[in-house]
């Protein structure tokens, strides 16, 4: 699975990479799971996660492999999220994890991409990324993280306009609601990532993890209640006729037409 996440560690900083660049680091089971595992086994004092190359930060699932005719999920990955009450196994890793993370965005973030830039802590935007929670447009319900973080960022009712429009928005509408604290050049991205996570890894670690630990005390609703109940329904819209339509209208390369079955 290596290949597919990088994994670099610099002093007390861990830099993970998509590395799908073909498939604009879209995740596919084997991607989802190196991400918890990467997470889980951190020994970092603060993790930035990206994208390979400029076109993508993680444009979501992989349609052919987990969208297309509802695909099942692998064994492993049943396993896995049956000991996460089924929450994402790799979402439950991100938003228990007491770790700060950074998202540097360096590209579209869409459907969980877009999950996985608002887990982080903290985001920096390159000038030509984008984001949306596109998963209405897919026929579906997003994961947890955006019913309970996104509000959180922007408020209920920009979070309500993403979620039910699927609009997707540039960087500088981003930081205009406050969804990304920074929006830089692409070519000084990774570097204001590093320098904000090096601040950081520089502090005195357990009063990092503390203060993470009680913002997440306080903040936070249940993950795993909610991620219950966001799985069962997003596998219930898989077997809608919309749902398949708009896999096949992806694949195919054309307009969905929904009929609300």
């Amino acid at each position: 699975m290596s290949n597919i996440l990088k994994i670099e560690t610099e002093g007390h900083v861990s830099v993970l990479t998509l590395n799908r660049p073909e498939a604009m680091n879209s995740l596919d089971y084997p991607l989802y799971m190196a991400l918890e595992d990467a997470i889980r086994g951190s020994e970092a004092r603060c993790i930035v996660i990206t994208g390979a190359g400029e076109r993508a930060f993680c444009s979501g699932d992989d349609v052919k492999q987990i969208l297309s005719k509802g695909a099942p999920s692998t064994p492993e990955m049943a396993e896995r999220a049956r000991a996460t009450g089924g929450l994402t196994p790799a979402a439950d890793a991100l938003l228990h994890t007491d770790i700060p993370v950074i998202a540097a965005v360096n590209g579209y973030a869409l459907g969980w991409g877009a999950e996985l830039a608002i887990m982080a802590d903290i985001r920096v935007m390159a000038e030509t990324a984008k984001f949306g929670e596109i998963f209405v447009t897919r026929g579906l319900c997003c994961d947890a993280p955006g019913l309970g973080r996104l509000a959180q960022l922007v408020g209920r009712e920009q979070a309500s306009e993403l979620l039910f429009t699927g609009e997707i928005i540039d960087a500088a509408r981003a930081k205009e609601i406050g969804l990304v604290s920074r929006v830089v050049p692409q070519a000084e991205l990774l570097s204001t990532a590093l320098g904000i996570a090096q601040r950081i890894a520089a502090n005195p670690p357990q009063a990092v993890r503390a203060l993470k630990a009680g913002l997440r005390r306080t903040l936070d609703p249940d993950w795993r209640d909610t991620g219950k109940w966001a799985i069962t329904e997003i596998r219930r819209l898989m077997q809608t006729e919309d749902a398949k339509e708009s896999a096949a209208a992806f694949i195919e390369k054309r307009a969905p037409v929904f009929t609300g079955r």
